[in-house]
């Protein structure tokens, strides 16, 4: 019974021989007498097999282990695929709607510029000796200087990002 759980465990963990054996700082062929039942690890040597298969000493030493059916592997090869698809579709959602956020950024940087350039600057011909036109004018002054400066890199950086998120 453990020679058969050893080998069908190392096999289920795509181990080999050898690379089972690296882990135990023992040869290949101790893990192959193993196997043929023509010896038995001692307790220690079991209890690190235990570890380096990552499962109980008593499933080791109790009971049958059988190599998973391809019935088994059909199931889950069918929820891994639908799973991937769905992964995919939530990226694809995902790149969608940051094409259409960056459609949007551009069109409102260039609402904005519109807005700006409709103005034409009207707080320069403000009395500014009125502290609170003074306070507006300062204020739309600032945010117009650092729009102007600022939204082209912006529009820039947009229009590069629907270049990437386009359609193949």
């Amino acid at each position: 019974m453990l020679k058969e759980n050893i080998k069908a465990i190392r096999k289920s963990k795509g181990l080999s021989q050898q690379e089972l054996a690296v882990k135990l700082n023992v040869v290949r062929q101790t893990i192959s007498k193993w196997e043929q039942g023509l010896s038995v690890p001692d307790s220690d040597m079991l209890i690190s097999l235990s570890e380096a298969l990552a499962t109980p000493v008593s499933t080791l030493l109790g009971e049958n282990v059988t190599e998973p059916e391809a019935d088994d592997l059909k199931a889950i090869s069918a929820k891994l695929e639908v799973i991937n698809l769905q992964l995919a579709q939530r990226k694809a959602a995902g790149k969608k709607m940051l094409h259409w956020l960056l459609i949007a950024l551009c069109a409102g940087i260039a609402a904005i510029f519109a807005f700006l350039l409709a103005l034409e600057s009207p707080y320069l011909g403000w009395d500014y000796s009125d502290p609170e036109t003074a306070v507006l004018g300062v204020a739309l002054h600032a945010f117009e200087w650092l729009f102007v400066r600022v939204a082209p890199l912006i529009l820039v950086a947009a229009f590069l990002g629907l270049f990437l998120t386009r359609k193949d």
